[in-house]
C-alpha cells in the first residue's frame, strides 16, 4: 500500500492545531461555538440530534420560519462566592444553529424532546399529493350528451309548470 506523505503539510496542520489549543485555553475567539448534530432519515421522518450538555431546557428556543429551522440555547456558569477556578474549558454563552430544510418536510409537525443533554427533533416528511387518473371524454359526444340532458331538464320543467297552472 502506498501512502502519500508531505512533511510540510503535516507540519502546518500540527502548528495550526497547537495554535488553536493555545487560544482555546486562554478563552480566545477560537473556542467552539457550535452544537454538533447527527441527522438521519428513518422511513418517513428525519431525526436530528443536537448535543447540548449542561444546557437548561428553559434556555432553549426552537423556531421554524418557512424552511429554516433555528435552534438557540444558552449555557452559563459563574463560580460561587469563594470558589477558586482551576480550569474553565467548557464553552459558555449563546449557541445558535440553523438548518435549511427541504420543501418535502412538514415543518408544522416537528416534535422536540430533550433528554440527558441531547435535543432530538423529529421532522416528518410531508405527504405528497398522489397522482389520480382522470376520465377523458370525446368532445363531440360530450357536447351532444350535455345538450340532450339540458333539453330533457327544460322539458321536465315545462311539464311541471303546465301541470301546476292547469290544476
Amino acid at each position: 500500500m502506498l501512502m502519500r506523505f508531505d512533511p510540510f503539510r503535516e507540519l502546518a496542520f500540527r502548528e495550526l492545531d497547537r495554535m488553536s489549543q493555545m487560544f482555546g485555553e486562554q478563552g480566545g475567539a477560537l473556542q467552539q461555538r457550535t452544537m454538533p448534530i447527527d441527522a438521519f432519515r428513518d422511513g418517513d421522518r428525519f431525526i436530528i440530534r443536537f448535543d447540548l450538555p449542561g444546557v437548561d431546557r428553559d434556555s432553549m428556543e426552537l423556531t421554524a420560519d418557512k424552511n429554516v429551522l433555528t435552534v438557540r440555547a444558552e449555557r452559563t456558569w459563574k463560580p460561587g462566592e469563594g470558589q477558586d477556578v482551576v480550569a474553565a474549558e467548557r464553552p459558555q454563552g449563546v449557541f445558535t444553529r440553523q438548518l435549511f430544510l427541504g420543501d418535502s418536510l412538514d415543518v408544522d409537525q416537528i416534535a422536540a424532546t430533550y433528554d440527558q443533554g441531547v435535543l432530538t427533533l423529529v421532522v416528518p416528511v410531508a405527504e405528497q399529493p398522489k397522482p389520480r387518473r382522470l376520465q377523458i371524454t370525446e368532445s363531440g359526444a360530450a357536447a351532444r350528451e350535455d345538450a340532450a340532458q339540458d333539453g330533457a331538464t327544460q322539458e321536465s320543467a315545462d311539464q311541471k309548470a303546465t301541470v301546476s297552472t292547469s290544476a
